[in-house]
């Protein structure tokens, strides 16, 4: 059976390998047309059963008219599927999405059906035969990873679509990805609800925060951010997405950083924030040296204060778009309450849940210790 398997997909390589040839040909007659106009027109091609779709990548890639089952292949190419609420088109992971994990709430909810699919990653390596034996329509290949796309669709004769991905939150990226998606899986109309849903809660934000002058602003400093594993107070995070939404005067901006690293602890201490948030996944650590080194956190202004909060972990395998939102809107009632009197941080996580999963998860997170609220440091 596994040398049928490995025939039919040799012939179905070969016969894909011509056809993104005659696309290529394709493409340059109409080199000189409008790149948005080209792709629309393409992707809404059918023929003898087959569609066109450009992912992200500009590759022309020829799929079934009817996609019925993917394999979803890197980082946020899972997630954002289920986002799609196309999570029953799904007939293998990666390995990490075998163990039910509440740091990545889409895993968390769809555990009882990923937990017995075939094993077809490891996010970064493709098993090949596994690809080949689950039979899918269709790939989806996240471009956060080892994006080998055209060797992956030569040695499974299987359509590879790459879509952008993205460790941000309202960004161009997001937007591209449900696009894409919403092609592949013939859900535009879902694609263009969370792309308005999204639109509408970053005018939200801008409303509330956009214009508050500068120097009314707290400085605010986050840290135990959790970047390739969990670190202690150290870990910070320049232009960190919920700040960012919000425009809060974030310390860690102040640096030559653009994303994710320890910074000196006397920094810290030099800058003396308002302000302080610290991720849970790196409590425990933080706890740890809070035991070593009691004095250098009560030195804190913000600790002398009481001005300690939680932020909920939105990285695990890149972002969690709906915990990052959550997580800025709690940010945002701390910083500013008075723009967010309206906001209940624990319910607009629940709307946010709803939009993106399909259902709250709020108490969920709380029942397994993940909460937003004032924080004792070393407690």
């Amino acid at each position: 059976m596994k040398k049928r398997t490995r025939l039919l997909a040799l012939l179905l390589a070969a016969c894909m390998t011509a056809g993104m040839a005659a696309c290529g040909s394709d493409g340059a007659k109409t080199e000189n047309k409008d790149t948005d106009t080209k792709k629309e027109a393409q992707n809404t091609e059918e023929k003898d059963g087959k569609r066109t779709i450009v992912d992200s990548m500009d590759r022309e890639v020829e799929i079934p008219a009817e996609v019925d089952s993917i394999v979803c292949l890197n980082v946020t190419s899972l997630r954002y599927t289920c986002y799609m609420q196309a999570q029953d088109l799904v007939v293998g992971v990666e390995d990490y999405e075998q163990k039910q994990s509440i740091s990545r709430p889409y895993n968390y909810v769809n555990f009882d059906k990923f937990k017995d699919l075939p094993v077809v990653g490891n996010n970064g390596e493709h098993y090949i035969e596994e690809i080949i034996t689950a039979e899918p329509d269709v790939i989806m290949m996240s471009a956060l990873g080892n994006c080998d796309a055209d060797d992956v669709q030569e040695k499974t004769g299987i359509p590879v679509v790459v879509i952008p991905g993205s460790d941000q939150m309202m960004d161009e990226n997001v937007y591209e990805t449900f696009r894409i998606m919403g092609e592949v899986y013939q859900k535009e109309d879902r694609a263009e609800e969370l792309i308005a849903y999204l639109e509408e809660t970053k005018k939200d934000l801008d409303s509330r925060t956009k214009d508050i002058p500068e120097e009314e602003k707290q400085s605010v400093y986050v840290g135990g951010v959790s970047f390739k594993g969990a670190h202690g107070f150290e870990g910070t995070e320049a232009n960190y997405a919920p700040f960012s939404a919000i425009y809060a005067k974030n310390l860690a901006n102040e640096t030559d950083q653009t994303g994710a690293f320890n910074i000196d602890l006397e920094q810290v201490l030099a800058w003396n924030p308002d302000v302080i948030f610290v991720d849970f996944n790196g409590m425990e650590l933080i706890k740890q040296h809070y035991a070593e080194n009691p004095d250098y956190y009560n030195q804190l202004k913000a600790v002398q204060e009481g001005k300690v909060y939680s932020q909920i972990s939105f990285r695990s395998s890149a972002s969690n778009l709906d915990m990052a939102l959550a997580d800025t809107y709690y940010a945002g009632s701390v910083l500013y309450p008075e723009k967010f009197a309206d906001i209940n941080p624990e319910e607009k996580a629940d709307e946010i849940f709803e939009k993106l999963l399909g259902q709250k998860f709020y108490d969920t997170l709380k029942e397994n210790g993940y909460e937003f609220r004032q924080v004792q440091i070393g407690e």
